[in-house]
């Protein structure tokens, strides 16, 4: 059975888990055939199973053994209940990967035990359109056959990159949380443009264009932030009049603060989950 053919059992269907079966659907990369999942309610069960054409398993241990790739997409606090539940099942043929926010690979190897092939991901949210990075680390056990399934799994939702474990709360607080940092800097350069004559939606989509193709430059020239920064930046011009206004407001210095601060806070909630 081809890689891409093997089934995959997703533990927990919130928004994320739901947004890994499209992308493996609508991709082509998995058929809705070989897609299994579990969910404590009945009603969301029934829902999901006929919105997305996959289907429900009557428990998780079942899905262990129906399903070789294995995605852990449950709230933080079932995650041990059902860390416990799968244990028994998980066996050499078996890959976990968790989108689980501060649950490290350490962590839910000691939960399974049997040297269980772990993968952690921290995928973010604009996976939903297709454009999102995950970040993957593999857990000690785990091998090339595991970031394969790993790599599958999210290469569908956008760039995929591979991190050690020590990385992943920075990765939280950069990539996790970096969306809601730049949806700010949209709604502020928005409302810059309504402060100075332009209609809403007009304002809205220049800002947004303006974002999206800055990032694209970047991505596709490889070049420093700064040089394609001082390209836009003319003597005496417009530019750095705008560039003075934000060093005055210290937006660079927030920007980097509000990533330690989330870092900071995933590191936390990490020591508190291992405990």
């Amino acid at each position: 059975m081809p890689e891409t053919q093997q089934r995959v059992g997703i533990m927990g269907l919130g928004r994320m888990g739901r947004c890994l079966v499209q992308g493996l659907v609508e991709s082509k990369t998995v058929s809705r055939d070989h897609i299994f999942f579990t969910t404590k309610h009945e009603e969301t069960a029934k829902r999901v199973a006929e919105e997305l054409g996959i289907h429900r398993c009557e428990s998780n241990a079942a899905l262990v053994k129906q399903c070789p790739t294995l995605v852990l997409a449950v709230k933080p606090q079932n995650c041990r209940e059902v860390l416990g539940e799968i244990a028994g099942g998980m066996g050499k043929e078996n890959t976990l990967v968790s989108i689980v926010a501060s649950i490290s690979t350490g962590d839910m190897e000691s939960a399974l035990g049997a040297k269980a092939a772990v993968v952690r991901a921290m995928p973010n949210t604009p996976a939903f359109v297709r454009e999102g990075i995950t970040a993957l680390c593999l857990g000690s056990h785990a091998g090339q056959r595991d970031w394969d399934r790993a790599y599958t799994l999210f290469k569908p939702l956008g760039k995929v990159v591979k991190v050690d474990e020590r990385h992943m709360d920075a990765v939280t607080g950069l990539s996790g949380c970096g969306p809601a940092y730049i949806y700010m800097v949209l709604e502020s350069l928005t409302d810059g443009g309504i402060k100075v004559g332009l209609p809403r939606d007009l304002a809205t989509q220049l800002a947004a264009q303006t974002v999206l193709g800055a990032a694209k430059m970047l991505m596709e020239t490889g070049r420093h932030p700064a040089a394609l920064k001082d390209e836009v930046t003319t003597p005496a011009g417009c530019t750095i009049d705008g560039l003075m206004e934000l060093e005055e407001g210290k937006l660079r210095v927030t920007l980097i603060k509000a990533v330690v601060q989330a870092t900071r806070r995933a590191k936390m909630l990490a020591k508190q989950a291992s405990r």
